[in-house]
């Protein structure tokens, strides 16, 4: 390495602004300076190897420096790095394209690339907004508004911020935003009154129905995280949920927006989380482990029936005029091709259906820890929700505790991040049994560590 840990530091803490981080208290800190990365470890500038057990932000999935997608990208990157899509094509954009129609679900065959899951998602927004105004300006003109959830997080660009339901993100941002329909999420850890999930989940979905029975002429879209509010603190939903959130949109005439961002690519046991319930929406936004953790990618996905809306005279002022520098490029989608067909020919959806089961019974263990309010996971992703009091669901007041247990965790050699009060855990999908188990471990010991200390402070 060129450069000694204490330079990169002083210029890390002089130049860059870190995203998510309140930088005075991060200027204080002893940052981590990753190096290079291999299988499910990263190691820093000092040689210390850590588990990645946050998959470097839910985008991992083969491991790091895998040679088949190094490969890819070596080949692409030697015809050509990148060149517009607008107004002419690139092939891998095109491959890509036909294969996202192929695996995605139902009728899913229009492909609109972008390079984040927040343009993904301001993207799916626009479009569901102007194909009322296409079909009719006239009849639709009060179709403006979209539903999202209590607590929904679908990015950070102004649209995707305005969709979104996380107060502690998203309120300093209000006088810039436009209006969103709240909906009920079925929290059912922190719902009161309720029985069963069931029940939590029947509540949720009759508001919903009222809400679409009041103001369904004026909403354009619904915009949900199937199954899972991953930076809510994965707030898993009730089977069955999402199956009836689809059948109302039919109903009242709203298009169906699956931000499937974090939990597609086989993060929860399929392919696409919504597959579970045989939902197919009316647009898709994927992004995130699409390039397997290699290039920044995303794409939103339609259905011809909207797409053929776009379709008339350029003196109609029908297109959409939406677009990026870098969208379709090359580098991306090559080795995005190569992540998918990776994730074909090594059985990784039957792989994490399997990891799942062993990966629930390490976190159970954790119910051992008085301080353990809560276990969430679907596939593989897991929240766990810490307590100060199990009875009552208070939490600590105090916010160093979580980010203690988190740098404890690091010191015993795994990287995983706190959403609030929930530790949230997501590990590399060709992380092996042993590997999740050790990061179970790590995190047990952690927690233990870190609330007895503060308990005798």
């Amino acid at each position: 390495m060129p450069y000694q840990k204490a330079e990169l530091e002083k210029w890390d803490k002089e130049y860059v602004w870190h995203p998510f981080t309140q930088m005075k208290a991060y200027r204080q800190s002893n940052p981590l300076i990753i190096e290079r990365g291999e299988g499910s470890y990263l190691y820093d500038v000092e040689g210390n190897k850590y588990l990645d057990g946050y998959a470097s932000l839910w985008v991992n999935v083969h491991g790091h420096n895998d040679p088949e997608l190094n490969t890819a990208l070596h080949i692409q990157v030697e015809r050509l790095a990148h060149s517009t899509l607008l107004g002419s094509a690139n092939v891998p954009s095109i491959l890509l394209a036909k294969k996202l129609a192929e695996i995605t679900p139902g009728s899913l065959s229009k492909v609109f690339y972008s390079d984040t899951g927040s343009a993904a998602v301001e993207i799916a927004l626009k479009i569901a907004y102007q194909y009322w105004q296409n079909l009719d300006s006239v009849k639709y003109k009060n179709k403006s508004k979209f539903i999202s959830l209590n607590e929904a997080y679908h990015g950070d660009t102004i649209g995707a911020v305005s969709v979104g339901g996380m107060d502690l993100f998203h309120r300093i941002f209000k006088p810039l935003l436009f209006e969103r329909i709240p909906a009920p999420s079925p929290y059912t850890y922190r719902m009161e009154g309720f029985e069963t999930e069931e029940q939590a989940s029947a509540y949720c979905i009759h508001q919903l129905e009222k809400l679409l029975q009041n103001k369904g002429e004026e909403v354009a879209g619904l915009i949900i995280e199937p199954l899972v509010q991953g930076a809510a603190g994965i707030i898993t939903h009730p089977p069955g949920f999402l199956k009836q959130v689809e059948l109302l949109c039919k109903a009242y005439g709203v298009l169906l927006i699956c931000d499937e961002v974090a939990v597609g690519f086989g993060r929860t046991g399929t392919l696409f989380a919504c597959e579970q319930e045989d939902v197919v929406p009316d647009i898709m936004c994927v992004g995130k482990g699409i390039t397997g953790g290699y290039m920044p990618l995303a794409a939103t996905l339609t259905s011809e029936k909207i797409f053929n809306a776009f379709l008339a005279h350029p003196d109609e002022n029908k297109t959409f005029f939406h677009g990026h520098t870098y969208t379709g490029n090359q580098l991306a989608c090559a080795v995005a091709l190569k992540n998918i067909e990776l994730i074909e020919e090594r059985e990784l959806i039957r792989s994490v259906k399997e990891k799942e089961k062993v990966f629930k019974r390490y976190l159970l263990k954790l119910y051992e820890l008085p301080n353990v309010g809560d276990i969430r996971q679907r596939g593989l992703m897991a929240g766990i929700e810490i307590v100060k009091d199990r009875q009552t669901k208070s939490i600590f007041g105090d916010k160093k505790v979580m980010g203690d247990i988190i740098l404890a965790a690091r010191q015993k050699g795994l990287i995983i991040r706190e959403l609030g009060p929930v530790i949230t855990m997501m590990p590399i999908l060709s992380m092996t049994n042993e590997e999740l188990k050790t990061m179970v471990e790590i995190v047990y010991e952690s927690i233990k560590e870190v609330i007895a200390r503060h308990t005798v402070s």
